[in-house]
């Protein structure tokens, strides 16, 4: 079984507030630093520091290859990756003193994906292979459609949540890893078990998986439901936080592991990310989250 990422790669741009800027307000930051990011990438990073083989594809401009460097040095299998965009996608995330994070994401050479490089990049995949997307490239829904008719499964990370997510063909999906906030915009719930039961009633052939930040996470599928709690941290930044969950469940999920103890490792994962500054550099690897249990 392989693992293919078809994902954003961002140069992450962050500033350390006392407090997030408001309409009209120019604040001063106290530092700034820079990190790879991008949501495609960071769950590239996670992924295979949770020990799974993992193929990222996805696009940058001709400065991108910092980016290509740092997942080939995470243990990523970069050679899909194509280097002819326009501009490197890029985000400014603004980080408060508790570790909340707000973002500006411009999407760059992450949404110039061509049809024919898809099904180049699919072509080397077969049926059940895993799939892992979330909402940071374009053509979505064709990727989608062809994994699907080649039999893959489809692990989806709705995130950023917007209105396209809600055209894309969801009953392709095996795994929904989504937040309060995405499950609310594609079921029009606000409490999270009604989130969970909707998404259950709406894709009966799918797993879902709803985080919940320092309120742990829910879990059903056809045959089961289970929650897992938070582990109490001192957060420093939750930049990656969902994106380490996402790499950590998803290995641990084909490397054969039960729904439960995926769940349990992707929260110990994701509960030392948030200790950490930056995005992918906070993914800690399977090491560290096996000393952290004893």
């Amino acid at each position: 079984m392989k693992i293919l990422n078809i994902g954003s790669l961002n140069s992450d741009h962050v500033y350390n507030v006392p407090r997030f800027v408001t309409a009209g307000e120019t604040l001063a930051a106290q530092k700034l630093q820079y990190f790879p990011g991008g949501k495609g990438l960071n769950q590239s990073v996670a992924l295979s520091r949770a020990g799974a083989s993992v193929f990222h594809a996805g696009k940058t401009g001709p400065d991108g290859e910092p980016l290509i460097a740092w997942l080939r040095e995470t243990g990523a299998d970069v050679r899909h990756i194509q280097t002819g965009g326009s501009v490197t996608g890029h985000a400014i995330i603004q980080v408060e003193p508790g570790g909340q994070n707000c973002i500006l994401l411009y999407h760059g050479a992450n949404f110039e994906l061509e049809r024919s490089y898809i099904d180049k990049v699919l072509s080397f995949f077969d049926k059940g292979d895993i799939l892992v997307l979330q909402n940071e490239v374009n053509e979505i829904s064709y990727i989608m459609e062809q994994a699907s008719q080649k039999g893959m499964k489809i692990a989806l990370n709705p995130s950023p949540f917007d209105k396209s997510v809600m055209e894309y063909p969801l009953d392709r999906v095996s795994w929904f890893i989504l937040n309060e906030i995405e499950g609310c915009g594609i079921t029009g719930k606000e409490n999270p078990e009604d989130i969970l039961q909707s998404m259950a009633g709406r894709f009966p052939k799918a797993a879902i998986v709803l985080t919940l930040g320092k309120d742990g996470v829910l879990y059903k599928d056809s045959s089961r439901e289970l929650s897992h709690k938070s582990c109490p941290v001192q957060a420093v930044d939750t930049t990656a936080a969902g994106d380490t969950f996402t790499g950590f469940f998803i290995a641990s999920i084909a490397a054969g592991k039960e729904a439960e103890e995926a769940l349990r490792l992707a929260s110990i994962a994701a509960s030392i990310a948030v200790t950490r500054p930056g995005a992918s550099s906070s993914i800690p690897t399977w090491e560290e989250v096996e000393a952290s249990q004893k």
